[in-house]
Protein backbone atom coordinates (compact mmCIF):
# COMPACT_ATOMS: atom_id res chain seq x y z
CA UNK A 1 0.00 0.00 0.00
CA UNK A 2 1.42 3.26 -1.12
CA UNK A 3 0.43 7.29 -0.29
CA UNK A 4 -1.48 7.62 -3.30
CA UNK A 5 -3.58 4.13 -2.53
CA UNK A 6 -4.66 5.76 0.20
CA UNK A 7 -5.39 9.08 -1.11
CA UNK A 8 -7.30 7.97 -3.73
CA UNK A 9 -9.54 5.52 -1.96
CA UNK A 10 -9.77 8.75 1.00
CA UNK A 11 -10.86 11.07 -2.28
CA UNK A 12 -12.86 8.88 -4.27
CA UNK A 13 -15.01 7.81 -1.76
CA UNK A 14 -15.59 11.27 -0.46
CA UNK A 15 -16.61 12.37 -4.05
CA UNK A 16 -18.76 9.36 -4.99
CA UNK A 17 -20.51 10.28 -1.76
CA UNK A 18 -21.06 13.50 -2.10
CA UNK A 19 -22.38 12.76 -5.68
CA UNK A 20 -23.98 10.73 -5.03
CA UNK A 21 -25.35 11.90 -1.44
CA UNK A 22 -26.71 15.16 -3.43
CA UNK A 23 -28.36 13.40 -5.48
CA UNK A 24 -30.56 11.63 -2.82
CA UNK A 25 -31.16 14.59 -1.15
CA UNK A 26 -32.82 15.87 -4.20
CA UNK A 27 -34.57 12.75 -4.60
CA UNK A 28 -35.79 13.56 -0.64
CA UNK A 29 -34.43 10.61 0.23
CA UNK A 30 -31.84 10.06 3.21
CA UNK A 31 -28.33 11.07 2.00
CA UNK A 32 -27.12 7.87 3.98
CA UNK A 33 -28.57 6.19 1.19
CA UNK A 34 -26.38 7.75 -1.52
CA UNK A 35 -23.50 7.08 0.70
CA UNK A 36 -24.24 3.56 0.68
CA UNK A 37 -25.30 3.29 -2.92
CA UNK A 38 -21.41 4.89 -3.28
CA UNK A 39 -20.25 2.39 -1.63
CA UNK A 40 -21.11 -0.16 -3.63
CA UNK A 41 -20.09 1.81 -6.68
CA UNK A 42 -16.73 2.30 -6.05
CA UNK A 43 -16.28 -1.36 -4.58
CA UNK A 44 -14.76 -4.58 -5.86
CA UNK A 45 -17.87 -6.36 -7.13
CA UNK A 46 -18.42 -3.41 -9.40
CA UNK A 47 -16.92 -2.16 -12.35
CA UNK A 48 -14.51 1.04 -12.84
CA UNK A 49 -12.52 2.55 -10.03
CA UNK A 50 -12.33 0.11 -7.44
CA UNK A 51 -10.95 1.46 -3.83
CA UNK A 52 -9.29 0.00 -0.82
CA UNK A 53 -11.23 -2.13 1.31
CA UNK A 54 -8.54 -2.52 3.88
CA UNK A 55 -7.99 1.53 3.98
CA UNK A 56 -11.77 2.40 4.00
CA UNK A 57 -12.34 0.08 7.18
CA UNK A 58 -9.39 1.93 8.62
CA UNK A 59 -11.21 5.58 7.75
CA UNK A 60 -14.50 3.59 8.92
CA UNK A 61 -12.91 2.79 12.02
CA UNK A 62 -11.88 6.47 12.76
CA UNK A 63 -15.85 6.87 11.31
CA UNK A 64 -17.33 4.95 14.07
CA UNK A 65 -15.41 5.64 16.93
CA UNK A 66 -16.43 9.24 16.32
CA UNK A 67 -19.83 8.52 15.89
CA UNK A 68 -20.04 6.42 18.76
CA UNK A 69 -18.32 9.50 21.06
CA UNK A 70 -21.05 11.86 19.78
CA UNK A 71 -24.17 9.63 20.83
CA UNK A 72 -22.48 9.35 24.38
CA UNK A 73 -22.10 12.98 24.14
CA UNK A 74 -25.55 13.83 23.23
CA UNK A 75 -26.75 10.83 25.73
CA UNK A 76 -28.54 12.44 28.91
CA UNK A 77 -30.31 10.23 31.97
CA UNK A 78 -32.60 12.16 32.43
CA UNK A 79 -34.57 12.15 28.27
CA UNK A 80 -34.77 8.71 28.67
CA UNK A 81 -36.03 8.86 32.46
CA UNK A 82 -39.04 10.64 31.13
CA UNK A 83 -40.32 8.10 28.55
CA UNK A 84 -38.67 5.22 30.26
CA UNK A 85 -42.05 3.04 31.48
CA UNK A 86 -42.26 3.05 27.00
CA UNK A 87 -38.67 3.22 25.92
CA UNK A 88 -37.31 0.39 28.02
CA UNK A 89 -39.83 -2.10 27.91
CA UNK A 90 -40.94 -0.77 24.25
CA UNK A 91 -36.70 -1.86 22.94
CA UNK A 92 -36.79 -4.34 24.64
CA UNK A 93 -40.01 -6.35 23.62
CA UNK A 94 -39.59 -5.03 19.93
CA UNK A 95 -36.03 -5.75 19.70
CA UNK A 96 -36.80 -9.67 21.14
CA UNK A 97 -39.96 -9.96 18.71
CA UNK A 98 -37.83 -8.57 15.65
CA UNK A 99 -34.87 -10.66 16.39
CA UNK A 100 -36.99 -14.14 17.45
CA UNK A 101 -39.06 -13.58 14.23
CA UNK A 102 -36.00 -13.11 11.68
CA UNK A 103 -34.23 -16.11 12.83
CA UNK A 104 -37.06 -18.32 12.92
CA UNK A 105 -37.95 -17.31 9.06
CA UNK A 106 -34.24 -17.80 8.59
CA UNK A 107 -34.08 -21.30 9.79
CA UNK A 108 -36.51 -22.41 7.66
CA UNK A 109 -34.52 -21.75 5.14
CA UNK A 110 -31.59 -23.54 6.54
CA UNK A 111 -29.96 -20.97 8.57
CA UNK A 112 -28.36 -21.94 11.89
CA UNK A 113 -29.92 -20.37 15.04
CA UNK A 114 -26.81 -18.46 16.15
CA UNK A 115 -26.68 -16.67 12.54
CA UNK A 116 -30.32 -16.15 12.55
CA UNK A 117 -30.36 -14.38 16.19
CA UNK A 118 -27.51 -12.33 15.22
CA UNK A 119 -29.04 -11.03 12.07
CA UNK A 120 -32.16 -10.50 14.04
CA UNK A 121 -30.34 -8.51 16.85
CA UNK A 122 -28.88 -6.51 13.70
CA UNK A 123 -32.00 -5.30 12.18
CA UNK A 124 -33.94 -5.07 15.39
CA UNK A 125 -32.27 -1.44 15.57
CA UNK A 126 -33.11 1.65 13.64
CA UNK A 127 -30.92 4.63 13.07
CA UNK A 128 -30.81 7.56 14.95
CA UNK A 129 -29.74 9.83 12.66
CA UNK A 130 -32.18 8.94 9.66
CA UNK A 131 -35.12 8.78 12.88
CA UNK A 132 -34.25 12.74 13.86
CA UNK A 133 -34.31 13.72 10.39
CA UNK A 134 -37.52 11.85 9.67
CA UNK A 135 -39.33 13.62 13.03
CA UNK A 136 -37.55 16.98 12.70
CA UNK A 137 -39.55 17.49 8.79
CA UNK A 138 -42.57 16.65 9.57
CA UNK A 139 -41.98 18.82 13.39
CA UNK A 140 -42.79 15.92 15.27
CA UNK A 141 -38.92 15.90 17.10
CA UNK A 142 -40.18 17.46 20.26
CA UNK A 143 -43.65 16.31 20.42
CA UNK A 144 -44.54 13.04 22.39
CA UNK A 145 -44.28 10.93 19.67
CA UNK A 146 -40.31 12.16 19.66
CA UNK A 147 -39.60 11.54 22.75
CA UNK A 148 -40.70 8.51 23.11
CA UNK A 149 -38.88 7.27 19.20
CA UNK A 150 -35.78 8.81 20.43
CA UNK A 151 -35.55 7.80 24.08
CA UNK A 152 -36.56 4.32 22.54
CA UNK A 153 -33.53 3.99 19.99
CA UNK A 154 -31.26 5.67 23.27
CA UNK A 155 -32.32 2.01 24.70
CA UNK A 156 -31.92 -0.13 21.36
CA UNK A 157 -28.37 2.04 20.86
CA UNK A 158 -27.39 0.54 24.36
CA UNK A 159 -28.48 -2.89 23.43
CA UNK A 160 -26.48 -3.10 20.39
CA UNK A 161 -23.53 -1.78 22.50
CA UNK A 162 -24.08 -4.63 24.60
CA UNK A 163 -24.02 -6.84 21.79
CA UNK A 164 -21.24 -5.77 20.70
CA UNK A 165 -19.58 -6.60 24.04
CA UNK A 166 -20.83 -9.82 24.24
CA UNK A 167 -20.44 -11.53 20.79
CA UNK A 168 -16.91 -12.33 20.68
CA UNK A 169 -17.80 -14.60 24.03
CA UNK A 170 -20.22 -16.57 22.08
CA UNK A 171 -18.84 -16.91 18.50
CA UNK A 172 -15.56 -17.12 17.16
CA UNK A 173 -12.01 -18.40 18.24
CA UNK A 174 -12.72 -16.56 21.34
CA UNK A 175 -15.96 -18.22 21.97
CA UNK A 176 -16.00 -20.20 25.67
CA UNK A 177 -17.99 -23.39 26.15
CA UNK A 178 -21.13 -23.68 28.43
CA UNK A 179 -18.76 -24.50 31.28
CA UNK A 180 -16.36 -21.43 31.51
CA UNK A 181 -19.39 -18.94 30.07
CA UNK A 182 -20.31 -17.48 33.19
CA UNK A 183 -16.40 -17.25 34.31
CA UNK A 184 -16.21 -15.27 31.47
CA UNK A 185 -18.86 -12.92 31.56
CA UNK A 186 -17.83 -12.12 35.53
CA UNK A 187 -14.27 -11.25 34.18
CA UNK A 188 -15.68 -9.46 31.26
CA UNK A 189 -18.10 -7.72 33.62
CA UNK A 190 -15.23 -7.03 36.28
CA UNK A 191 -13.48 -5.20 33.33
CA UNK A 192 -15.96 -3.08 32.38
CA UNK A 193 -16.78 -2.13 35.70
CA UNK A 194 -13.30 -1.16 36.20
CA UNK A 195 -13.00 0.76 32.41
CA UNK A 196 -16.75 2.22 33.35
CA UNK A 197 -14.53 3.85 36.78
CA UNK A 198 -12.12 4.93 35.04
CA UNK A 199 -13.60 6.95 32.56
CA UNK A 200 -16.14 8.67 34.97
CA UNK A 201 -12.48 9.68 37.26
CA UNK A 202 -10.98 11.00 34.50
CA UNK A 203 -14.57 12.71 33.51
CA UNK A 204 -14.84 14.05 36.69
CA UNK A 205 -11.23 15.10 37.49
CA UNK A 206 -8.83 14.77 34.59
CA UNK A 207 -10.66 15.61 31.32
CA UNK A 208 -12.11 18.44 32.71
CA UNK A 209 -8.66 19.83 33.99
CA UNK A 210 -6.63 19.18 30.78
CA UNK A 211 -9.86 20.47 28.58
CA UNK A 212 -9.77 23.77 30.64
CA UNK A 213 -6.48 24.74 30.47
CA UNK A 214 -6.45 23.90 26.99
CA UNK A 215 -9.21 26.04 25.94
CA UNK A 216 -7.15 28.78 27.98
CA UNK A 217 -5.04 29.08 25.18
CA UNK A 218 -8.19 30.50 22.98
CA UNK A 219 -6.75 28.23 19.98
CA UNK A 220 -9.94 26.59 18.17
CA UNK A 221 -7.18 24.16 16.63
CA UNK A 222 -6.18 22.76 19.94
CA UNK A 223 -9.28 22.31 21.63
CA UNK A 224 -10.54 20.25 18.31
CA UNK A 225 -7.43 17.85 18.20
CA UNK A 226 -7.90 17.66 22.37
CA UNK A 227 -11.36 16.73 21.48
CA UNK A 228 -9.95 14.28 19.05
CA UNK A 229 -6.81 12.78 21.59
CA UNK A 230 -9.64 12.22 24.16
CA UNK A 231 -12.33 9.87 21.58
CA UNK A 232 -9.39 7.79 19.66
CA UNK A 233 -7.37 7.36 23.48
CA UNK A 234 -9.72 6.20 25.59
CA UNK A 235 -11.32 3.96 22.70
CA UNK A 236 -7.86 2.51 21.56
CA UNK A 237 -7.08 2.20 25.46
CA UNK A 238 -10.19 0.68 26.31
CA UNK A 239 -9.30 -1.86 23.39
CA UNK A 240 -5.84 -2.19 24.53
CA UNK A 241 -6.09 -2.44 28.35
CA UNK A 242 -9.53 -4.02 28.48
CA UNK A 243 -10.44 -6.14 25.49
CA UNK A 244 -13.44 -4.07 24.88
CA UNK A 245 -14.17 -3.01 21.75
CA UNK A 246 -13.15 0.46 20.48
CA UNK A 247 -16.91 1.56 19.84
CA UNK A 248 -17.74 0.92 23.60
CA UNK A 249 -14.82 2.69 24.78
CA UNK A 250 -15.85 5.48 22.00
CA UNK A 251 -19.20 5.63 23.67
CA UNK A 252 -17.61 5.71 26.97
CA UNK A 253 -15.64 8.58 26.53
CA UNK A 254 -18.15 11.26 24.90
CA UNK A 255 -20.43 10.16 28.38
CA UNK A 256 -17.23 11.24 30.71
CA UNK A 257 -17.19 14.56 28.24
CA UNK A 258 -20.69 15.06 28.27
CA UNK A 259 -20.68 15.41 31.67
CA UNK A 260 -18.78 18.48 31.64
CA UNK A 261 -19.14 21.64 30.98
CA UNK A 262 -17.12 21.16 27.61
CA UNK A 263 -19.74 18.67 26.47
CA UNK A 264 -21.56 21.29 23.47
CA UNK A 265 -17.73 23.36 22.58
CA UNK A 266 -16.74 19.42 22.37
CA UNK A 267 -20.10 18.14 20.18
CA UNK A 268 -19.58 20.98 18.13
CA UNK A 269 -15.96 21.16 17.57
CA UNK A 270 -15.74 17.07 17.03
CA UNK A 271 -18.76 17.31 14.28
CA UNK A 272 -16.75 18.25 11.13
CA UNK A 273 -15.07 15.93 11.77
CA UNK A 274 -17.38 13.06 12.99
CA UNK A 275 -19.42 13.66 9.68
CA UNK A 276 -16.52 13.28 7.32
CA UNK A 277 -15.55 9.70 8.51
CA UNK A 278 -19.14 8.50 9.65
CA UNK A 279 -19.34 8.76 5.44
CA UNK A 280 -16.38 6.87 5.20
CA UNK A 281 -17.93 4.29 6.89
CA UNK A 282 -21.42 4.13 5.57
CA UNK A 283 -19.03 3.71 2.49
CA UNK A 284 -17.02 1.31 3.78
CA UNK A 285 -20.17 -0.57 4.14
CA UNK A 286 -21.77 -0.34 0.85
CA UNK A 287 -17.95 -1.56 -0.99
CA UNK A 288 -18.94 -4.62 1.37
CA UNK A 289 -22.26 -4.73 -0.56
CA UNK A 290 -22.65 -7.57 -3.73
CA UNK A 291 -25.31 -6.59 -5.29
CA UNK A 292 -25.56 -9.27 -7.49
CA UNK A 293 -26.09 -11.65 -4.39
CA UNK A 294 -29.28 -9.25 -3.23
CA UNK A 295 -30.26 -10.82 -6.99
CA UNK A 296 -29.37 -14.27 -6.17
CA UNK A 297 -31.01 -14.36 -2.67
CA UNK A 298 -33.94 -12.62 -3.40
CA UNK A 299 -36.16 -14.49 -0.73
CA UNK A 300 -33.30 -14.02 1.66
CA UNK A 301 -33.49 -10.01 1.28
CA UNK A 302 -37.24 -10.18 1.21
CA UNK A 303 -37.49 -11.43 4.58
CA UNK A 304 -34.90 -9.09 6.01
CA UNK A 305 -37.21 -6.33 4.29
CA UNK A 306 -40.38 -7.61 5.56
CA UNK A 307 -39.31 -7.59 9.45
CA UNK A 308 -37.86 -4.16 9.36
CA UNK A 309 -40.67 -2.76 7.36
CA UNK A 310 -43.55 -4.93 8.54
CA UNK A 311 -42.67 -6.64 11.94
CA UNK A 312 -40.72 -4.32 13.88
CA UNK A 313 -43.12 -1.64 12.89
CA UNK A 314 -46.09 -3.96 14.16
CA UNK A 315 -44.32 -5.08 17.33
CA UNK A 316 -43.47 -1.64 18.39
CA UNK A 317 -47.46 -0.60 17.86
CA UNK A 318 -48.40 -3.23 20.28
CA UNK A 319 -46.08 -2.55 23.14
CA UNK A 320 -46.96 1.63 23.01
CA UNK A 321 -50.84 0.07 23.05
CA UNK A 322 -50.78 -2.08 25.41
CA UNK A 323 -48.35 0.83 27.92
CA UNK A 324 -51.60 2.50 26.83
CA UNK A 325 -50.84 5.39 24.74
CA UNK A 326 -53.00 6.45 22.01
CA UNK A 327 -52.92 5.00 18.12
CA UNK A 328 -52.18 7.71 16.57
CA UNK A 329 -48.86 7.92 18.96
CA UNK A 330 -48.55 3.80 18.54
CA UNK A 331 -48.45 4.53 15.19
CA UNK A 332 -46.21 7.22 14.64
CA UNK A 333 -43.36 5.40 16.64
CA UNK A 334 -44.36 2.51 14.64
CA UNK A 335 -43.24 4.18 11.47
CA UNK A 336 -40.63 5.86 12.31
CA UNK A 337 -38.50 2.54 14.02
CA UNK A 338 -39.31 0.82 10.42
CA UNK A 339 -35.48 1.21 9.28
CA UNK A 340 -31.95 0.12 10.24
CA UNK A 341 -29.06 2.22 10.14
CA UNK A 342 -25.61 2.53 11.25
CA UNK A 343 -25.32 0.37 14.54
CA UNK A 344 -26.90 -2.06 12.52
CA UNK A 345 -23.92 -2.37 10.27
CA UNK A 346 -21.54 -2.32 13.25
CA UNK A 347 -22.66 -5.01 14.51
CA UNK A 348 -23.52 -6.74 11.16
CA UNK A 349 -19.86 -6.32 10.60
CA UNK A 350 -18.29 -7.58 13.87
CA UNK A 351 -20.62 -10.59 13.38
CA UNK A 352 -19.20 -11.16 9.76
CA UNK A 353 -15.41 -10.75 11.54
CA UNK A 354 -16.10 -13.18 13.36
CA UNK A 355 -17.63 -16.10 10.66
CA UNK A 356 -21.28 -15.32 12.69
CA UNK A 357 -22.85 -13.65 9.16
CA UNK A 358 -22.43 -14.94 5.97
CA UNK A 359 -21.71 -12.80 2.79
CA UNK A 360 -25.24 -13.57 1.85
CA UNK A 361 -26.62 -12.50 4.94
CA UNK A 362 -24.52 -9.50 5.50
CA UNK A 363 -25.58 -7.75 1.48
CA UNK A 364 -29.08 -8.72 2.40
CA UNK A 365 -28.70 -6.69 5.38
CA UNK A 366 -27.32 -3.46 3.63
CA UNK A 367 -29.43 -3.51 0.98
CA UNK A 368 -32.58 -3.99 3.12
CA UNK A 369 -31.28 -0.82 4.91
CA UNK A 370 -30.80 0.58 1.55
CA UNK A 371 -34.18 0.03 0.40
CA UNK A 372 -35.79 0.84 4.08
CA UNK A 373 -33.68 4.40 4.92
CA UNK A 374 -35.00 5.35 1.34
CA UNK A 375 -38.49 4.48 2.16
CA UNK A 376 -38.74 5.30 5.49
CA UNK A 377 -39.88 9.43 4.85
CA UNK A 378 -42.78 8.29 2.50
CA UNK A 379 -43.40 5.54 5.31
CA UNK A 380 -44.01 8.43 7.89
CA UNK A 381 -45.88 10.84 6.42
CA UNK A 382 -48.46 8.01 5.11
CA UNK A 383 -48.32 6.30 8.42
CA UNK A 384 -49.37 9.69 10.41
CA UNK A 385 -52.01 10.96 7.76
CA UNK A 386 -53.37 7.33 8.08
CA UNK A 387 -53.63 7.94 11.95
CA UNK A 388 -55.53 11.11 11.44
CA UNK A 389 -52.82 13.33 13.50
CA UNK A 390 -50.49 14.46 11.65
CA UNK A 391 -49.68 18.39 11.26
CA UNK A 392 -50.99 20.02 7.95
CA UNK A 393 -48.28 21.16 6.16
CA UNK A 394 -48.20 22.58 2.98
CA UNK A 395 -44.68 21.89 0.97
CA UNK A 396 -41.89 22.39 2.91
CA UNK A 397 -42.82 22.94 6.91
CA UNK A 398 -42.31 27.02 8.06
CA UNK A 399 -39.53 27.34 10.61
CA UNK A 400 -41.12 28.32 14.19
CA UNK A 401 -41.75 31.95 14.05
CA UNK A 402 -39.09 33.83 15.39
CA UNK A 403 -39.28 36.29 18.71
CA UNK A 404 -38.07 40.01 18.03
CA UNK A 405 -37.59 39.87 21.83
CA UNK A 406 -34.94 37.50 21.73
CA UNK A 407 -31.62 38.46 21.29
CA UNK A 408 -28.49 36.35 20.73
CA UNK A 409 -25.42 39.00 21.75
CA UNK A 410 -21.79 37.04 20.55
CA UNK A 411 -18.55 38.45 23.03
CA UNK A 412 -19.16 39.52 26.28
CA UNK A 413 -16.13 42.00 26.53
CA UNK A 414 -16.82 46.04 27.51
CA UNK A 415 -19.32 46.41 24.04
CA UNK A 416 -21.18 43.43 24.41
CA UNK A 417 -22.14 44.02 28.50
CA UNK A 418 -22.66 47.65 27.54
CA UNK A 419 -25.27 45.89 24.70
CA UNK A 420 -26.87 43.45 27.08
CA UNK A 421 -27.46 45.93 29.74
CA UNK A 422 -28.99 48.40 27.43
CA UNK A 423 -31.30 45.46 25.59
CA UNK A 424 -32.46 44.43 29.10
CA UNK A 425 -33.61 47.88 29.64
CA UNK A 426 -35.47 47.10 26.62
CA UNK A 427 -37.00 43.74 28.29
CA UNK A 428 -35.18 41.93 25.71
CA UNK A 429 -34.32 37.99 26.15
CA UNK A 430 -30.60 38.05 26.08
CA UNK A 431 -28.25 34.97 25.30
CA UNK A 432 -24.80 34.99 25.33
CA UNK A 433 -22.21 33.09 22.89
CA UNK A 434 -18.42 33.51 24.99
CA UNK A 435 -15.22 31.35 24.41
CA UNK A 436 -13.73 32.39 27.58
CA UNK A 437 -14.85 30.10 30.25
CA UNK A 438 -14.00 31.97 33.37
CA UNK A 439 -16.45 34.61 32.09
CA UNK A 440 -19.11 31.95 30.75
CA UNK A 441 -18.76 30.41 34.38
CA UNK A 442 -19.22 33.62 35.76
CA UNK A 443 -22.19 34.80 34.05
CA UNK A 444 -23.72 31.51 34.65
CA UNK A 445 -23.43 31.99 38.24
CA UNK A 446 -25.33 34.97 37.71
CA UNK A 447 -27.77 33.30 36.56
CA UNK A 448 -26.95 34.69 32.76
CA UNK A 449 -28.49 32.77 29.49
CA UNK A 450 -24.94 32.03 28.06
CA UNK A 451 -23.46 29.50 25.75
CA UNK A 452 -19.80 28.39 25.41
CA UNK A 453 -18.36 27.61 22.41
CA UNK A 454 -17.01 29.10 19.34
CA UNK A 455 -19.45 30.46 17.52
CA UNK A 456 -18.05 29.89 13.99
CA UNK A 457 -18.51 26.15 14.92
CA UNK A 458 -21.58 24.45 13.16
CA UNK A 459 -23.99 23.53 16.44
CA UNK A 460 -23.17 27.01 18.51
CA UNK A 461 -25.72 29.32 16.44
CA UNK A 462 -28.13 26.20 17.13
CA UNK A 463 -27.67 25.80 20.52
CA UNK A 464 -27.96 29.57 20.95
CA UNK A 465 -31.83 28.97 19.44
CA UNK A 466 -30.92 31.10 16.21
CA UNK A 467 -34.21 29.90 14.38
CA UNK A 468 -35.88 31.67 17.33
CA UNK A 469 -34.44 34.83 17.89
CA UNK A 470 -35.31 38.26 16.77
CA UNK A 471 -31.71 39.52 16.40
CA UNK A 472 -27.91 38.82 16.24
CA UNK A 473 -25.49 41.13 17.49
CA UNK A 474 -21.91 40.68 16.96
CA UNK A 475 -20.44 42.74 19.67
CA UNK A 476 -16.79 41.77 18.36
CA UNK A 477 -14.88 41.44 15.25
CA UNK A 478 -15.55 37.87 14.28
CA UNK A 479 -12.82 36.66 11.79
CA UNK A 480 -14.92 34.65 9.28
CA UNK A 481 -18.06 37.22 10.07
CA UNK A 482 -19.05 37.11 6.41
CA UNK A 483 -19.45 33.48 6.46
CA UNK A 484 -21.13 33.58 10.02
CA UNK A 485 -23.85 36.28 8.51
CA UNK A 486 -24.31 33.72 5.91
CA UNK A 487 -25.00 30.98 8.53
CA UNK A 488 -27.09 33.00 10.56
CA UNK A 489 -29.54 34.17 7.56
CA UNK A 490 -29.86 30.62 6.42
CA UNK A 491 -31.17 29.46 9.77
CA UNK A 492 -32.99 32.41 10.36
CA UNK A 493 -34.46 34.31 7.23
CA UNK A 494 -36.00 36.87 9.46
CA UNK A 495 -33.23 37.61 11.28
CA UNK A 496 -31.94 41.02 11.77
CA UNK A 497 -28.06 40.74 11.91
CA UNK A 498 -25.87 44.16 13.59
CA UNK A 499 -22.67 43.46 12.49
CA UNK A 500 -19.47 45.34 14.18
CA UNK A 501 -15.88 46.21 12.46
CA UNK A 502 -13.15 48.25 12.29
CA UNK A 503 -12.85 49.71 8.89
CA UNK A 504 -15.20 51.00 6.72
CA UNK A 505 -14.25 48.89 3.78
CA UNK A 506 -15.10 45.84 5.69
CA UNK A 507 -18.92 47.03 5.32
CA UNK A 508 -20.34 45.93 1.44
CA UNK A 509 -18.96 42.60 2.26
CA UNK A 510 -20.79 42.03 5.62
CA UNK A 511 -24.01 43.80 4.37
CA UNK A 512 -24.13 41.77 1.06
CA UNK A 513 -23.85 38.62 3.06
CA UNK A 514 -27.16 39.38 4.81
CA UNK A 515 -26.22 42.45 7.93
CA UNK A 516 -28.81 43.99 8.25
CA UNK A 517 -27.03 46.92 9.75
CA UNK A 518 -23.20 47.68 10.39
CA UNK A 519 -20.96 49.77 13.04
CA UNK A 520 -17.41 50.51 11.29
CA UNK A 521 -15.16 51.46 14.30
CA UNK A 522 -13.42 54.19 12.86
CA UNK A 523 -16.76 55.89 11.44
CA UNK A 524 -18.34 56.25 14.93
CA UNK A 525 -15.28 57.41 16.23
CA UNK A 526 -14.95 59.93 13.84
CA UNK A 527 -19.04 60.57 14.41
CA UNK A 528 -18.33 61.46 17.85
CA UNK A 529 -14.91 63.33 17.48
CA UNK A 530 -16.68 65.36 15.69
CA UNK A 531 -19.44 66.53 17.76
CA UNK A 532 -17.84 69.21 18.93
CA UNK A 533 -19.48 71.28 15.68
CA UNK A 534 -22.77 70.64 16.71
CA UNK A 535 -22.83 72.78 19.58
CA UNK A 536 -23.89 75.68 17.48
CA UNK A 537 -26.62 74.03 15.35
CA UNK A 538 -29.94 75.37 17.06
CA UNK A 539 -32.80 72.44 16.73
CA UNK A 540 -32.39 68.62 18.02
CA UNK A 541 -33.94 67.77 14.54
CA UNK A 542 -30.89 70.08 13.12
CA UNK A 543 -28.93 67.68 14.63
CA UNK A 544 -29.90 64.67 13.90
CA UNK A 545 -30.14 65.15 10.45
CA UNK A 546 -26.81 66.28 9.96
CA UNK A 547 -25.73 63.29 11.91
CA UNK A 548 -27.76 61.14 9.61
CA UNK A 549 -26.34 63.28 7.03
CA UNK A 550 -22.57 62.29 7.56
CA UNK A 551 -22.94 59.03 8.52
CA UNK A 552 -24.49 58.30 5.19
CA UNK A 553 -21.55 59.45 3.47
CA UNK A 554 -18.91 57.23 5.06
CA UNK A 555 -21.02 54.33 5.22
CA UNK A 556 -22.43 55.10 1.25
CA UNK A 557 -19.13 56.78 0.00
CA UNK A 558 -16.35 56.33 2.02
CA UNK A 559 -16.09 52.48 0.67
CA UNK A 560 -16.02 53.09 -2.83
CA UNK A 561 -13.80 56.25 -2.21
CA UNK A 562 -11.50 54.04 -0.56
CA UNK A 563 -11.97 51.30 -3.38
CA UNK A 564 -10.72 53.49 -5.79
CA UNK A 565 -7.57 55.31 -4.24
Amino acid sequence: MNELTVLMTFAMGLTAALALGFLAKRLHVSPIVGYLVAGVGVGPFTGGYVADQHVADQFAEIGVILLLFGVGLKFHLRELLAVWRIALPGALFQSAISTFALAGLLHLLGWDWTSGIVLGISISVASTVVMALVLAERRDLHAPIGHIAIGWTVVEDLLTVTALLLLPMFVGDGAVGSSGLGAAMGLAGLKIATLVIMVMVLGKWVIPWALEHIAGARSRELFTLSVLVVALGIAIGAAKLFGVSMALGAFLAGLAVGRSEFAARAANDALPMRDAFAVLFFVSVGMLCDPLSVVRQPLLTGLVLAVVLIGKPLAAILVVRLLGKPMSSAVGVGAALSQVGEFSFILGAAARRLGALSDDGWNALVGASIISIALNPAIYRLARCWSGSAPKLDGTPAPEPADPRRCIVVGYGPVGRTVRRILLGYDAVVTVIELNLATVRRLRAEGVHVVYGDVLRAGTLEEAGITRAGSLILSVEVEDAVELIRQARAANPALRILARCSHLREVPALLRAGATAVAAAEAEVAMALAEVLDTNVESESELVDRRETMRHRLYEEGPARLASD
